[in-house]
């Protein structure tokens, strides 16, 4: 059941609902048939949130992964001042295999306090580990400790430059599965950063980096821009997120490998 504080509490609480059901679903419908539980969990949770937001509020837009194509063109969204950016399940690939706790969900408003706008709320739940980080509550940050840096990346396709990046700066790799559950482990200490590059959109990181901007951790495009979001194109194919104190080293090697 949805409780309506204000913005940041109606994020967590949406995340951790639809979480819940996924929950259920996977509970009910097992593994044997792992395309179908995607398919399935994708479509319900997007259902749900987007079912929510258009009755608790009515006014706002939302920019889903699960979305049409029609929809994520629609002019109105771009002209709108408040858009939620959405992914009903973050990790799909992992959401379907028995054990695995790395999948979330995501649930972010976006807002036009400027023109570039920002990010204002957001909430990231990761139902198996039994967690919603939230903007409304921020993740205390880790102390950075000592010893080699942990960067984490993607279980299947870990962009060939944050290798040459790991060995560079000495660091370890530690392959997470989503974006979401990525950047949570930063913020929970399990790693010092997130790097990827080579292909992502607004809804990968929407939420995460909302939770990680308001508990002070950075997060920017690989060559230290800002990320923006509610573009036109939503195409975000590149970001960092890490402690810090840690930042402007990645940000030099990561030029230094470029170069």
């Amino acid at each position: 059941m949805v409780t309506i504080r204000d913005d940041h509490a109606l994020a967590a609480d949406l995340a951790a609902e639809a979480g819940e059901r996924l929950l259920a679903l996977r509970s009910r419908a097992g593994f044997d048939d792992p395309v179908a539980l995607r398919h399935a969990g994708d479509h319900e949770s997007h259902a749900y949130l987007t079912e929510s937001l258009s009755r608790l509020r009515p006014s706002d837009r939302v920019l889903s992964e699960e979305g049409t194509r029609e929809e994520r063109l629609d002019p109105r969204r771009q002209a709108a001042d408040r858009v939620w950016i959405i992914d009903p399940l973050d990790g799909t690939r992992e959401f379907g295999e028995k054990g695995r706790a790395d999948w979330a969900v995501h649930v972010a408003l976006w807002q036009r306090t400027s023109a570039a706008g920002e990010l204002v709320a957001g909430a990231v739940a990761l139902p198996a580990q039994g967690l919603t980080l939230s903007t409304g509550a921020p993740p205390v940050l880790p102390a950075p400790r000592e010893g080699r840096m942990r960067i984490a990346v993607s279980r299947t396709r870990p962009p060939e430059f944050v290798r040459k990046l790991a060995y560079l700066i000495g660091a370890d790799l530690v392959p997470i599965g989503s974006a979401g559950a990525k950047i949570a482990a930063v913020l929970t200490g399990e790693v010092e950063a997130y790097v990827h590059a080579g292909g992502q959109y607004e809804w990968d990181s929407a939420a995460p980096v909302a939770v990680a901007l308001a508990a002070g951790a950075h997060a920017s495009r690989i060559d230290g821009s800002p990320l923006t979001y509610n573009q036109e194109n939503p195409s975000l194919p590149d970001i960092l997120v890490s402690l810090p104190d840690l930042a402007p080293t990645l940000l030099a090697g990561i030029r230094d490998v470029h170069r």
